[in-house]
């Protein structure tokens, strides 16, 4: 083998250092002293080399090669593929890097991992199938077809390929969508279709990603069995980056009766699709919500609000028939709307102030979200205004966003999460595992920004574009020009700001991804359950729940020029909006079809201000003056307990997970017997106070504090007890209080429902 190693390269690599041909290379240079590039072919090497004749034209390492070890996991992260390989051998992750794992199997360790003379003999070969200790096990048997394409590429001299082979422009599955029954099975066909038009079957080198399974199982090989259950399960179908779907469905009952969709009458493209998808599904709507129900659910969703018993009152009392409509008309033109937006928008834009220093900055950053939803700006503009912004901050306040945005990293990984709904950050180190973004298209991306002028972190106070500045591959160093996602390259001109052009695409109405990110954040906020849920991760494995919907309503958000309250109407005056959250027999069992309202918890700013509103107690902030709402507080600057238990946002990251809506038992003790609460209800100055004070009916007193709290009146059966309590009490004012205590605590009043 020392003799081996002074070969020139070229010999060395075609050798490929089988045992065979070692001791060939050896002879011949004990006894000729030269060395021939190809070997004699021995009677036994005639055998072998016979045996491994490629039976299919020669393989190509892209187009044949890298699917099958991305098929059974070689290039995994929990196996070659991750950040340093395993046991000697690297490969990048999920095949990002071909000319890398060419070079990693081919020719480090001097191509010891393959021998032409003898692919049998390959230790690629013989690890795989665990003829020799494996830590990932066998990945395929000796007589499969994965075996015997890797033979047929190795005994051919384990060949790049022809640089003229097609490249990859889409797969397609079949079925693409298939309605069946419990225990029936059935195969997936993947076919990928080539930019110069040529076809190939890749079914057996496809990678299957099962995306319910407790609905159904789907093999290796592609085939699928639907299990016990009822619903929709998807099957994200993978090959070179390219994604397909096909979603298998069984439905909940068969033939139901067109009865249960009779009251049900569609008002907009919403309910027609939305209905079209349930009688596929067999599940049936719930019937509307009652009028109490809709009016505190919309003024929670809308402006953050509850209503209070005067407005309950009138809207009750109201029998004409649009005034639902009018009511949605209201609420969008409310003060309310813009304070409550303008808090959402701050935890996802990362509103944060940090420290004292820079409170002057995030409350005017504060002031501009809520100006941009209160004059309706149209969210094109809104997305230009903060991405391509320019200036000084006392003129342009959104230029605070600059100040989180400290790094190239972080510039791009905002915007793609807040404005296109994807989370790139994997693609920062390799290329993206789930999406077909590759490493060298992040930071094509980031090389919009590498002319941005902003100070460091916590002291910008402008923002302008410098005549130099690059963006450098992180591996090969290479100059990048920017260019979008499957967009062109935009080459930096003199005195023109790179942003702007970013902007224009993704603004576009061509691009697929902007409006169907605000349009899908938008759904999930008010029906609970985001179209793709989350509502930022808008990956292609990550298949909507109801693709024509979303479609439907991203055509429609371009259509209206980028209108959100046009949109925030729309979905509103839905039928689908305003159905029931109580379940039927119908739809008990699915929970993202939208055929009834699916409940939550308030979000941490509303439960705080819906207390507040129903006891008359005004909670002091420590940085605000008395009678300041939760949801006017501009960031996560101001120190409050209740909020920290409830769940709101840190605002480290874009992701709308980082308010917490799930209930915990720390909540749950703090409104059971946290003085805060305790003081609230028995305030001197409060309802309670009040309405003992004023000497009102018992009546009169339970309706008010049901009106305040649950923005219904009570049923009998509520009424005669609460009364009941009220009335053989020793004291009145402890009796109140005791009922408002146990309304506060309900999970009526708890959750928007």
């Amino acid at each position: 083998m020392a003799l081996a190693t002074n070969l020139p390269k070229s010999v060395r690599v075609r050798l490929r250092f089988s045992p065979t041909a070692c001791l060939w290379i050896v002879a011949q240079v004990a006894t000729v002293g030269t060395i021939h590039a190809d070997p004699p072919v021995t009677a036994a090497a005639q055998t072998n080399v016979a045996a491994a004749e490629p039976a299919i034209p020669e393989p190509h390492f892209v187009i044949d090669i890298l699917p099958l070890l991305t098929r059974h996991g070689c290039n995994s992260g929990g196996c070659h593929g991750r950040a340093n390989g395993q046991n000697g051998f690297k490969l990048s992750l999920f095949g990002f890097d071909p000319a890398a794992d060419f070079a990693a199997i081919s020719e480090v360790g001097l191509g010891r991992r393959v021998s032409w003379s003898a692919p049998g003999e390959s230790l690629l070969l013989r690890k795989a199938t665990a003829q020799v200790p494996h830590g990932g096990g066998a990945r395929f048997d000796a007589d499969s077809s994965a075996y015997r394409l890797l033979s047929e590429w190795i005994a051919a001299g384990t060949p790049w390929g022809s640089d003229s082979a097609p490249t990859l422009a889409h797969i397609v599955v079949e079925p693409g969508e298939q309605v069946g029954v419990a225990g029936q099975t059935g195969s997936l066909q993947v076919t990928a279709h080539y930019f110069d038009g040529s076809t190939r079957d890749v079914t057996a080198t496809t990678e299957y990603l099962n995306q319910h399974p407790g609905l159904l199982e789907v093999a290796p090989t592609g085939q699928v069995k639907l299990l016990g259950g009822a619903g929709e399960g998807a099957i994200a179908v993978r090959y070179q980056g390219a994604v397909a779907i096909s979603r298998w469905l069984v439905p909940y009952r068969a033939n139901l009766s067109l009865d249960l969709y009779a009251d049900f009458s569609p008002v907009n493209r919403i309910d027609e699709l939305a209905l079209a998808r349930w009688k596929k599904l067999g599940i049936a709507p719930s019937p509307p919500a009652s009028d109490a129900v809709f009016l505190r659910r919309i003024s929670l969703d809308t402006i953050g609000t509850l209503p209070t018993p005067q407005e309950v009152r009138e809207f009750l009392a109201d029998t004409s028939s649009d005034k639902r409509t009018r009511l949605i008309d209201r609420l969008l033109e409310r003060p309310e709307y813009a304070l409550f937006w303008g808090q959402k928008w701050g935890d996802i834009l990362r509103n944060r102030q940090n420290d004292g220093a820079q409170q002057e900055n995030s409350v005017k950053f504060t002031e501009w979200l809520r100006t941009a939803f209160a004059t309706n700006m149209r969210f094109d503009q809104f997305a230009r205004s903060l991405i391509a912004v320019t200036g000084k901050l006392e003129e342009q306040p959104q230029i605070d966003w600059y100040r989180q945005l400290n790094s190239p990293q972080n510039r791009v990984e905002d915007t793609c999460q807040v404005f296109l709904g994807m989370r790139v950050s994997c693609a920062n180190c390799h290329n993206h595992p789930l999406e077909r973004i590759a490493q060298e298209d992040y930071w094509r991306f980031a090389a919009f920004f590498a002319r941005v002028d902003a100070m460091p972190y916590g002291t910008v106070k402008t923002v302008g574009v410098k005549d130099e500045g690059a963006t450098m591959h992180p591996r090969t160093g290479q100059e990048l020009v920017p260019r979008a996602f499957g967009g062109v390259e935009v080459p930096y001109v003199k005195g023109e700001d790179p942003r702007v052009k970013l902007v224009d695409w993704l603004t576009a109405p061509e691009n697929p991804y902007f409006a169907r990110t605000l349009v899908n954040r938008l759904w999930g906020h008010y029906l609970t359950r985001g179209l793709v849920e989350p509502v930022d991760d808008q990956r292609a494995t990550n298949p909507a729940t109801n693709p024509l919907l979303l479609d439907a309503l991203a055509m429609e958000f371009v259509a209206g020029g980028y209108d959100i309250k046009r949109l925030t109407k729309m979905i509103l005056s839905s039928r689908v909006y305003g159905l029931s959250s109580l379940p039927r027999d119908e739809n008990a069992g699915d929970r993202q079809n939208y055929a009834r309202h699916i409940p939550q918890r308030l979000a941490p700013h509303v439960l705080l201000d819906a207390i507040d509103a129903a006891t008359g107690h005004k909670t002091k902030f420590n940085q605000f003056p008395t009678a300041t709402r939760a949801l006017q507080i501009p960031n996560e600057f101001e120190q409050n307990d209740f909020l920290d238990i409830f769940g709101r946002s840190k605002r480290d990251t874009p992701c709308v997970c980082e308010t917490r809506l799930e209930p915990n038992l720390s909540q749950v003790l703090f409104l059971l017997f946290a003085p805060e609460v305790q003081q609230a209800i028995a305030q001197p100055e409060g309802v309670v106070a009040s309405l003992v004070k004023e000497n009102k009916p018992p009546t009169e007193i339970v309706d008010d504090l049901y009106l305040r709290t649950l923005s219904r009146f009570p049923t009998d059966a509520e009424r005669f007890d609460a009364v009941a309590l009220i009335e053989l009490a020793p004291q009145r004012q402890p009796a109140v209080e005791d009922l408002l205590w146990v309304l506060l605590n309900s999970r009526e009043f708890l959750f928007n429902h």
